[in-house]
């Protein structure tokens, strides 16, 4: 059968049935009450905020002019406010309607209340971004300057929109603050849920493949290096088998610690204690105490020299 002969006699059912799917099944963003801000969009309010955290360097503007930055800064909050407000809003309606929510606050009234948060935290953010750049550049040796850690490092970049979309995971605000997070693990292959609770002066240092839970708590001045996990142990279920949410999965990290390359750090009640050391590699599912070295023992690798 020729395409054109297919389009005219089978495509008609294949429409329906797709229709119809998208209907019945709650994966689609069609019109309702209320319509889903969609990816590209949230992608657009999150990378403008990392234009107004980091003037002139996250996006393709020119530098800006320092007697301009009031007015700049007020210009650009206005109008990520507005769009903002709106995706939160809807994200609201949708978590609303798949919870099938009978008495709720006013979604509108939470979503305003959700980004006066975000913006008035804004100054403490950029302050507690300074030191993780700070970090970055004492941690590395090969740093140049710290303008090469805000342009080029996918640590800082992967953090910067944590600490705007925790704001936002702050006020339980659905969808929204997963979506930023997602794009930031996509250009860096850095996975930090928008729940987990991170002090400052944090420094991942190459990143790639590192994984932060949402419960997981890290202190001050922590540095992980690429392809460090702090995720769960198990899943608790309940008398139905589905996951019990909304308790503590993933571990606690204390001020001042280093973890190195491919370790893996599991479970709700895993603390590693102030100070501590964690090498390369370790499989960790226990606490530690403070200032405590946790390696694996020295392999024996057998080197075959042929003649």
């Amino acid at each position: 059968m020729k395409l054109m002969e297919w389009m005219d006699q089978s495509l008609p059912g294949v429409v329906d049935r797709l229709a119809r799917s998208v209907k019945i099944n709650s994966a689609g963003n069609t019109e309702k009450r209320f319509n889903l801000a969609g990816q590209k969009a949230v992608h657009a309010v999150g990378d403008a905020f990392l234009a107004i955290l980091f003037p002139g360097c996250q996006d393709d503007s020119r530098p800006a002019a320092e007697e301009r930055l009031d007015m700049d800064f007020h210009v650009q909050l206005r109008s990520v406010a507005a769009a903002l407000t709106d995706q939160v809003e809807r994200a609201f309606r949708y978590q609303c309607e798949f919870e099938k929510c009978k008495d709720c606050d006013d979604c509108r009234k939470k979503a305003e209340e959700a980004v006066v948060f975000l913006i008035e935290s804004l100054p403490d953010i950029r302050d507690i971004l300074q030191r993780d750049i700070q970090a970055a550049y004492d941690g590395d040796p090969a740093a140049r300057s710290l303008m090469e850690i805000v342009m080029s490092y996918p640590g800082l970049h992967a953090i910067a929109v944590h600490r705007v979309a925790h704001q936002l995971y702050l006020k339980s605000v659905p969808l929204v603050p997963r979506i930023m997070s997602e794009l930031a693990h996509s250009r860096t292959g850095i996975d930090i849920h928008p729940g987990a609770t991170i002090g400052g002066g944090f420094f991942i240092d190459h990143g790639t493949g590192v994984v932060i839970g949402e419960t997981c708590i890290i202190g001050e001045n922590v540095k992980l290096y690429q392809g460090v996990t702090l995720g769960a142990l198990s899943f608790p279920k309940d008398e139905h088998g589905n996951p019990i949410k909304g308790i503590k999965r993933h571990p606690e990290v204390k001020n001042n610690v280093t973890i190195y390359a491919g370790a893996t750090i599991l479970g709700g009640e895993t603390v590693v204690g102030e100070g501590a050391v964690i090498g390369g590699n370790v499989w960790l599912t226990h606490s530690v105490p403070q200032n405590a070295k946790v390696y694996n023992q020295q392999p024996k690798p057998l080197i075959h020299i042929s003649e």
